[in-house]
């Protein structure tokens, strides 16, 4: 019996996780949307504003692609958007021909910038302990 309730509680943890992701992940949607952005979007700047990848201040999609939770294509698709929006730009890999590496434009870096703080508070609204 405490073996089933103590499953019970590993999946009811489980389930409040990813209701808290999911209720978070809207928040940062609605926040955002009026800007033209989503979370994902989002997400992916905020990954190359911190100009940490192995290219200093691009990323290869694949670095990308371990932080944020979406399929290779769905990730190359939203690229392509930010890409067409001015966000982002794609170039061939130096050290990997068959690679590309992608960077922020001076408009990405002025939106993620302007979008930082909203999204941040959003983040410290919505997982505030207690």
């Amino acid at each position: 019996m405490a073996a089933k309730q103590a499953e019970q509680a590993l999946v009811d943890r489980w389930r409040a996780v990813r209701a808290l992701h999911a209720r978070t992940q809207c928040e940062i949607d609605r926040a955002l949307h009026g800007h033209g952005l989503c979370a994902s979007d989002f997400e992916v700047l905020d990954i190359l504003a911190e100009g940490t990848g192995s290219g200093g201040c691009s990323y290869r999609v694949q670095e990308i692609s371990e932080s944020v939770h979406l399929s290779q294509s769905a990730l190359s698709r939203l690229i392509a958007r930010l890409e067409k929006e001015g966000l982002v730009e794609r170039g061939m890999c130096p050290e990997d021909r068959r690679g590309v590496r992608v960077s922020l434009t001076g408009k990405g870096r002025a939106l993620h910038g302007e979008m930082l703080p909203v999204q941040r508070a959003v983040l410290a609204r919505m997982l505030a302990d207690g």
